[in-house]
């Protein structure tokens, strides 16, 4: 994965600390594993700290509040969006007043978004299709 800087680590270290009410909320759901996929908070990458991230699926999940509606925010989120894609990470932005209203709709959504970029796995106890044989 993406190193960051030791100022970026200790921002996400801070961060960890002082999230909103719409980040705990859904981290309360996130950190239980749901359908078995592990996510981590407030991740550093690069330069920049993701609210939420499932490594395997390479997913970055972004707790949108209105602050990021308003000045410079657009355009950052824009650049940071881009960045990340280019590094292989999928941002999925979800509006605070979306975990607000309907937490459990809000993490079926990001559980589908992250089976949508897993890779296709055999079932356990099969070896691997031969190649040809996908």
């Amino acid at each position: 994965m993406l190193r960051a800087s030791a100022a970026t680590v200790h921002r996400a270290r801070r961060q960890r600390r002082e999230m909103s009410l719409p980040e705990i909320l859904l981290w309360r759901v996130l950190k239980t594993r749901p359908d078995g996929l592990k996510f981590r908070k407030q991740h550093p990458v690069g330069t920049y700290t993701l609210d939420f991230f499932c490594a395997e699926a390479k997913l970055c999940i972004e707790v949108d509040g209105e602050a990021h509606d308003r000045g410079d925010q657009p355009a950052f989120d824009a650049s940071r969006g881009h960045w990340l894609k280019l590094h292989g990470i999928e941002t999925l932005r979800i509006p605070a007043t979306a975990i607000l209203r309907d937490l459990d709709g809000v993490v079926i959504h990001v559980v589908e978004a992250v089976r949508a970029r897993l890779p296709l796995r055999q079932p356990d106890g099969l070896p691997p299709p031969r190649s040809g044989e996908e």
